[in-house]
C-alpha cells in the first residue's frame, strides 16, 4: 500500500484470468457482491451509479459514482462523490475522488492496481479521516475481491 498526501495505491495480485476480473469489476451485479453494495444498475461510461452500501456498520450510507473510462480487461475508473458537509450538495457539488482499477495479465492471472486520488478536493476537516478510513478499506475489498475471483 502506497500513501502519499493525495493518493492511495494498492496493488495485489489475483490467481484468475483477466476476463474473470474485469467482470467482478464491472458487472454492477458482482461488484455489489465482493463491494457490498446494493447498485441500482449498470455501470456505464458517463453515467452516474446510485446505491446503497450493504457493509456492516456502513448501510446509511448512500453509493453515488460517475463511471468515467471502461477499457475493456485495462482500465475501469469512476469518481466517487463523498458527502459535502452541506449534505444537500447537487452532484455536481460534490467532492470527488477517482477511483481506478488497472489490470494487467501476469503468469499467475491478473495484477490489480487500484489507486485513489484526489483527496485535496475533499474539505480539509474532513480528508485525514476519510483518507484514513478508505486506505483501510481498500485493504478489506482487496481481500474480498480476490476471494470473490478465486471462488
Amino acid at each position: 500500500m502506497a500513501d502519499s498526501a493525495d493518493k492511495i495505491e494498492k496493488v495485489i495480485e489475483l490467481s484468475a484470468p483477466i476476463s474473470r476480473v474485469w467482470r467482478a469489476l464491472t458487472d454492477y451485479r458482482e461488484f455489489g457482491q465482493w463491494f457490498r453494495v446494493a447498485l441500482d444498475g449498470p455501470f456505464e461510461p458517463g453515467a452516474v451509479s446510485t446505491g446503497k452500501m450493504t457493509y456492516p456498520g456502513y448501510e446509511h450510507h448512500p453509493w453515488l459514482a460517475t463511471v468515467e473510462r471502461m477499457e475493456p480487461e485495462r482500465l475501469f475508473s469512476f469518481r466517487w462523490h463523498h458527502d459535502d458537509e452541506s449534505a444537500q450538495a447537487g452532484i455536481s457539488e460534490r467532492p470527488t475522488t477517482l477511483v481506478e482499477f488497472r489490470l494487467e495479465a501476469t503468469i499467475n492471472g491478473t495484477r490489480l492496481t487500484i489507486t485513489e486520488s484526489g483527496f485535496s478536493s475533499l474539505p480539509e476537516s474532513r480528508r485525514i479521516d476519510i483518507m484514513r478510513g478508505n486506505a483501510e478499506g481498500w485493504e478489506i475489498q482487496s481481500r474480498n475481491i480476490a476471494a470473490h475471483v478465486a471462488a
